[in-house]
């Protein structure tokens, strides 16, 4: 069965519906480019035909690229991926040429067949790119729509053409916002930046194209790039104000980039030198630069993470295969404080029946407060709708009775990181409960298993910990204690993906995943304070190593205070087995001089009175005065690298991290890590495993025993070998 279908009605207008068979998202293929290019040629030389609507059969136009294509050819022989890429890509650019010029042949004098594209629902990608190339975009002005090319998130940049047809449509300011954001617009927001014509109520979409092919006139079937005189719009890169443009552009991308993201640099320079030449040049450099990106080993581990095993992990690979599927109803959650009201929102907006309990009916309240405030806010940002936030407010049940969960399928208390609130709370709500119920702690740091103890059916005790804020934070982090059976693990697999979030399941520990390995972060830039080192060059380094924010601001944001009692926790808990953190005496300092972070509008940086960040205290270089002799940049950046790394390694060694596509794709989720080399595996790969091992030999003499060589490493660098090889 063809991924895309011919059909053509009484007034001889053909339609040109993409439905791929088997999937619930049009995904672009090989074959579907040929079906595609089939379609075309055969409506273009139906002589009686008098134009084209290309649309889809699904409630979406498209998702995309079928990413795996791409990651087959990047993972087969280097030798062929060049030739194969640019031929793969030459023929989309063939094929959208075709459709763009839709018959004309200025030597012939022959005329064009009108095209549209009418898009419902969401469109990403080549979908987008395919619209493009149409003469005339009309898109369903529903809240569904989202149109888009968001290539550059996942390490690429949009090479079927995009770049280059939106570059000359919009110019360089217009069109650098949408290409390197690469976010998704709505259909009222891609109209007023260009990148549609038209918008319509979603019955009336097909009829809307009909009218349009039926009424166009030849000049409308010419994009003004074929046109005589055709001018960039703002001027083109050796224009003055073209010029400037660029200049900026680059600054900016730089500036956020930091130069760790070869996508970037790529789109920038395909944008720029495509407008220096005529346009189906400019097709051939656009491809050019997209060869160069896929031959970057970063582009394939960014793919590889970002998508190939984030949508693995979405689809429920880590779940149970033996394990029904289930579906929460009504579920409870404890605590209606900022995590708790987080929790609350996701699953109201999932359609999920919420039972909201605190102490008291003003703090469930407030917590319901804040769930509005949430959707208030969605609705600025044209994410929500008011009937969204009505429905959902209308689900969330506030109330300090515990009673009122006998009949819920889950429960996620996210009271306060205090093991006896915990398990007062859940003995509480367990005095209610069916056996049947699955009980889930939001703790951050304490071990499931301890917290268990006093549960009356440990078998379904699981952990489920959301990351701050909820509404944001695109992970959840499963832990399964000791005694948890794989229908809890189901159970909270199939809710984590029914409210849309990326789940993992790791093995419990203390501090489980995410957090053991970002403490050690965090721990190791306040280290290089107390050791002389300027905090400027420590979170610089950081962000240089394409860290969303550096370690010192990390820990502001989140708290020195809370650091400094979870290291307290810890070490009362492990006793001798502690090791002494050379960080814990600073820590101890900045809670003596009451500077706790952001929430104390003092830190590691100063804060205005509105809690801004401004710069950095300096006051802590007079109680640990800089080293005359500073470390180099690329030995900040290594070691900050490595301690989360050789922490994910250890992770993986104790069982904790069942896999490491679990490994990078939490990593990058939960605390931003590398990304740009496709999180902490991923680095390791990409720097090579005999190279770290002697970087740990030297970090472990000059620095201490957190950089000693885990086993696993030393035995990869004696086989030569690499995670993802593996």
């Amino acid at each position: 069965m063809s991924d895309f279908n011919y059909s053509k009605d009484k007034d001889n207008i053909v339609s040109i519906k993409w439905d791929v068979n088997g999937k619930s998202m049009n995904v672009l293929t090989l074959d579907g480019m040929e079906s595609l290019k089939t379609c075309v040629n055969k409506a273009l030389n139906d002589k009686t035909a008098k134009g084209i609507i290309i649309s889809s059969s699904k409630k979406d136009f498209a998702g995309g690229m079928d990413l795996n294509v791409l990651q087959s050819m990047m993972a087969g022989p280097k030798t062929n991926l060049s030739k194969l890429a640019f031929k793969t890509i030459m023929d989309m650019h063939d094929i959208l040429r075709v459709l763009e010029l839709a018959g004309r042949n200025s030597e012939t004098k022959n005329p064009a067949k009108p095209v549209v594209w009418a898009a419902s629902g969401l469109s990403a990608g080549i979908g987008t790119e395919i619209g493009l190339a149409c003469h005339h975009r009309i898109a369903a002005d529903s809240p569904r729509t989202k149109i888009g090319l968001p290539e550059i998130l996942v390490g690429l940049f949009p090479f079927g053409g995009g770049t280059t047809r939106l570059m000359r449509m919009l110019g360089a300011i217009g069109a650098s916002n949408i290409l390197l954001e690469g976010k998704m617009l709505s259909a009222k927001s891609a109209k007023s930046s260009g990148l549609i014509d038209e918008i319509c109520d979603q019955s009336e979409l097909e009829i809307k194209a009909r009218e349009w092919i039926l009424s166009a006139s030849q000049s409308e079937t010419i994009k003004p790039w074929d046109q005589k005189g055709f001018k960039i719009p703002g001027g083109a890169p050796y224009h003055p104000a073209g010029f400037l443009t660029f200049v900026g552009a680059s600054a900016m991308v730089h500036g956020r980039t930091k130069g760790v993201y070869p996508a970037h640099k790529s789109l920038m320079s395909a944008a720029y030198e495509g407008l220096l030449v005529p346009f189906d040049t400019a097709l051939k450099i656009e491809a050019r630069w997209a060869v160069k990106l896929l031959n970057n080993p970063s582009t394939f581990n960014m793919i590889n993470s970002l998508f190939v095993n984030k949508t693995a992990l979405d689809k429920g690979i880590a779940r149970p295969k033996h394990i029904d599927e289930t579906k929460t109803k009504k579920m409870g959650i404890l605590g209606a404080g900022m995590m708790g009201s987080g929790i609350a929102y996701v699953s109201a907006l999932a359609k999920i029946d919420v039972i909201l309990i605190d102490s008291t009916d003003e703090k469930a309240l407030q917590g319901k407060s804040q769930v509005k405030s949430i959707l208030e806010e969605g609705i600025k940002r044209r994410k929500t709708t008011q009937a969204q936030m009505e429905a959902a407010l209308q689900r969330i049940t506030t109330t300090t009775d515990y009673s009122t969960l006998k009949d819920v399928d889950l429960v996620i208390e996210a009271v306060f990181e205090n093991a006896s609130v915990k398990n007062e709370v859940t003995k509480l709500a367990e005095a209610h409960i069916s056996k049947k119920t699955v009980f889930a702690t939001n703790t951050s740091t304490l071990p499931i298993s301890d917290l268990a103890q006093v549960s009356k059916n440990k078998s379904n005790f699981i952990g489920i910990h959301f990351f701050s804020p909820v509404n944001k934070m695109n992970l959840v982090e499963i832990i399964k204690g000791k005694n948890t059976e794989d229908s809890a693990v189901g159970k909270a697999l199939d809710y984590v993906r029914q409210i849309k979030k990326t789940p993992i399941v790791v093995n419990d520990a203390r501090f489980f995943y995410a957090n053991r390995c970002i403490i050690p972060y965090i721990n190791e830039g306040v280290r290089m304070v107390g050791e002389g080192i300027e905090p400027a060059l420590i979170e610089n380094s950081a962000k240089l190593l394409g860290m969303p924010v550096g370690p010192l601001q990390l820990i502001d944001e989140t708290s020195i205070d809370l650091a400094n009692q979870i290291a307290i926790a810890t070490k009362k808990a492990l006793g001798d087995k502690y090791e002494e953190d050379a960080s814990d005496e600073i820590l101890l300092f900045m809670v003596k001089e009451k500077r706790l972070g952001r929430k104390a509008n003092a830190g590691f940086y100063n804060y205005d009175e509105k809690g801004r960040r401004q710069n950095l205290w300096r006051g802590s270089t007079h109680k640990w005065p800089l080293k005359s002799d500073q470390p180099s940049v690329e030995e900040v950046k290594n070691r900050l690298a490595l301690i989360q790394a050789l922490e994910a390694v250890r992770a993986l060694e104790q069982g904790v991290l069942m896999n490491i596509r679990e490994g990078d794709v939490g990593a990058i989720l939960g605390w931003g890590c590398m990304p740009w080399a496709g999180g902490p595996f991923g680095w390791l790969d990409l720097v090579g495993i005999e190279p770290v091992v002697q970087m740990c030999k030297k970090f472990s003499v000059d620095l201490g025993s957190r950089f000693n060589i885990p086993p696993m490493l030393k035995q990869m660098s004696e086989t030569n070998s690499k995670f993802y090889s593996n």
